[in-house]
């Protein structure tokens, strides 16, 4: 596995199961399930630890990071924006041009198998090479 912005000693996967072992309560149990569908979804995925401690999958580019919080996990999909979600499970970031995010607060379930679509649309955008469409001129 990739080691972005990961120590020496530990690679990235290593240093993102640390946090989900020392989280050590429901944060880290949705944590882990996510992390676990994201690798079940794709399974070319790249884990990296980036910005200081943020668990992050990529698959020619990022396709989401998951960050705790006290009251919630969230996971944040770098170009939510250019995806479909006919299951609706992006709750946060809906204003952004770009990103979307998934906030899981305790005792909430996320549909896996729609997870999973996301997760897979979100590789695929990245492999495609899309960026986001030019705005029209105003004439």
């Amino acid at each position: 596995m990739k080691k972005s912005g990961a120590s020496q000693e530990q690679s990235a996967s290593e240093l993102i199961s640390k946090k989900i072992s020392e989280l050590g309560d429901w944060r880290g149990e949705i944590l882990a399930r996510m992390r676990t569908l994201i690798k079940e979804a794709d399974t070319d995925v790249v884990e990296e630890w980036k910005w200081m401690g943020t668990p992050v999958w990529s698959h020619d580019g990022i396709i989401c990071t998951g960050e705790s919080y006290k009251d919630k996990v969230k996971l944040t999909f770098a170009k939510g924006a250019s995806l479909k979600d006919p299951a609706s499970l992006f709750n946060a970031s809906l204003d952004g041009n770009a990103r979307r995010a998934i906030d899981i607060h305790e005792g909430e379930e996320v549909d896996g198998a729609a997870f999973k679509v996301l997760v897979l649309q979100a590789a695929a955008f990245n492999s495609s090479g899309k960026s986001k469409p030019a705005k029209k001129a105003k004439l």
